[in-house]
């Protein structure tokens, strides 16, 4: 319960503290609530009212110097959150450049004649996950035929034989690179 607590302060700002009223009723007949003042308060309330602080000492600890530097200004931690969020992720428009980015290094991958298909295979697979990072998944028959256009001329062979002798659809890319491979 802790941890769903402390997301809640990091996501939506302290909790605050409240109680029923007894004096009225909404529209609805839902009560209405009332913040409860500390004398009132039980060891679980002030657990709770004690999160922010808490969550803030834990990413304050994971922050270098630099990173703390440019969020010691901010109050909450949900304030602290969203700066970091910004730092890190940056805005749409940065999300919109690094996807554009992304694609592009997809649309021009080719194999170099010099490496080897280990290598092609990383390099191919770290643009995968970052498109796929930042919301754009392709289908397992696009990834396949994009890796078999762009290899070597010397894999046209392979990459042939492999087109009429398996489901394109179905052929999960570690398991193309672990044909070629062979």
């Amino acid at each position: 319960m802790q941890v769903d607590d402390m997301w809640y302060v990091i996501t939506d700002g302290p909790m605050k503290i409240q109680t029923i009223s007894t004096a009225t009723t909404s529209t609805d007949d839902t009560p209405k609530m009332k913040e409860k003042s500390r004398y009132e308060w039980t060891s679980e309330d002030m657990r709770k009212a004690n999160l922010d602080n808490v969550a803030k000492d834990i990413l304050y600890k994971t922050l270098d110097k630099n990173m703390f530097s440019k969020i010691k200004s901010c109050s909450p931690v949900k304030e602290i959150w969203e700066k970091l969020t910004q730092l890190c992720e940056g805005n749409d428009q940065t999300e919109e450049n690094k996807l554009m980015v992304a694609t592009q290094k997809f649309n021009n991958i080719k194999m170099c004649s010099i490496e080897t298909m280990t290598e092609f295979d990383e390099r191919f697979s770290i643009i995968v996950i970052e498109l796929s990072t930042l919301g754009t998944t392709c289908s397992n028959r696009e990834v396949v035929i994009k890796v078999m256009r762009v290899l070597p001329k010397e894999w046209d062979i392979k990459t042939m034989a492999m087109r009429k002798s398996k489901d394109l659809n179905k052929l999960e890319l570690h398991d193309l690179f672990a044909d070629l491979k062979a």
